[in-house]
Order: C-alpha cells, then structure tokens, then sequence
C-alpha cells in the first residue's frame, strides 16, 4: 500500500522535485494562496516522475507495451528511413502519454540493442502524425532472441524538452527492462513484423505489462 501512494521516482525527477518544493516553501511566505498552488504542482512533479514495479509477463511470444498511455494508432507504415528501413513494411502502434502517465519506456520483448539513433527536432503535440517526423526523438532497433527485429522510437511532445536514453547499443535486455523516459507530454511508437495486433486503438496501456501483439 505504502508503495502505491509513495511509489519510488526516476533518477531523472530528483532536481525537479528539490527546485518545485524549494519554491513552494518561498512563495508560502508571501501567498497562503499560491503557496497551495505550488503544494500541487509539487505532487504532480513527484507522481510524474514516478518509477513503479511492472510485472511482465516474461513470454518473448509476445509484445509488451513500451509506454503507459493511449493507443492513438494502429497502421502499416514503412519503417523510419533514420535506420535505413524506408523500403520495409511494418506494422506500427502509437502511444501517446499525457503529462499524467508514467513517463518511464520499457522493451516490449527480450533482445538486444543492435542500433541506438538520436535526432533532434521540434516539439509539436506527440498526438500529431507529424511529430514522427519532425519531433526530438530517439530510436531503438532491437534484435529479439528469435531473429526478428523491432524498433521503437521515443518522441518528444509539445512540453517535453529532453529524451532520456538509458541503454547502450549492443546491451542485451530482458521483456519489461527500462530503456529511458521522456520528460513531460510525449509518444512511443513501436514497428513490427510478423505478429497480430492484440491491441485496439483507443485502449489505455501499461509499460511493461499490456499485450500488444503476439506471434
């Protein structure tokens, strides 16, 4: 229980925290009112930052959500020509994190990071079909145990200033490990191949724990 309501925070939201709790004590001094104001602001920094325990179902036959958030698109798309990969079909599934999710990006299967790719860019709402192409992102291609590849790509949102990759390339991962996190509102997409979609778009997910698609 005690986790529930205090779950840990991601390394990432220390100094946030420090700065959001500094200033609530500050403004307290001169405004009871904004004094409140900022009470809140601090806990939704330390939940935004939070860091729970996911429990996967460690079965690399399936795909694993790599974000918590909403499925806001289910389509076949060529793969991201930043890998090289412009000429090859995918499927691939969005999910869009709002400020209020958990911002912590998982590996939907056990593998190994053969390629890590970071390309700046702008910031327009995540939710947008543009943002793929022209938002701050990060991608990952992964190598399952089984041969096949998978890519993800971390995307910055219209608030989010800074992806945050956790992972080297060549590192090997297990279902469910952490690969990095997106500070603020933000998407993840995920390409696949040879797999059927167990997803439904508009369907909220859990990192680590929600089936995407199976073999």
């Amino acid at each position: 229980m005690f986790n529930t309501i205090f779950p840990k925070i991601h390394k990432e939201g220390y100094k946030f925290l420090a700065i959001s709790i500094l200033a609530t004590f500050i403004i307290l001094f001169f405004s009871k009112f904004l004094g409140l104001i900022f009470i809140l602001i601090t806990v939704w920094v330390y939940y935004f930052f939070r860091d729970p325990e996911r429990y996967c179902i460690n079965d690399d036959s399936y795909l694993v959500s790599p974000a918590d958030g909403l499925i806001t698109d289910i389509s076949e798309k060529s793969g991201p020509e930043e890998l090289r990969l412009e000429n090859t079909t995918f499927t691939k599934i969005s999910v869009f994190m709002n400020v209020f999710n958990c911002h912590v990006n998982r590996v939907p299967s056990s593998g190994k990071i053969e390629e890590i790719y970071y390309k700046p860019g702008k910031f327009f709402n995540a939710s947008l079909d543009k943002a793929s192409e022209e938002n701050e992102r990060n991608y990952f291609k992964v190598k399952l145990n089984n041969g096949e590849e998978i890519i993800i790509v971390q995307i910055a949102g219209l608030i989010a200033r800074r992806i945050v990759c956790e992972v080297e390339q060549g590192q090997e991962l297990k279902q469910g490990d952490r690969i990095g996190m997106i500070r603020f509102g933000s998407r993840v997409d995920i390409y696949f191949k040879n797999k059927k979609v167990l997803a439904k778009l508009g369907q909220n997910v859990v990192a680590g724990e929600s089936l995407l698609a199976f073999e």
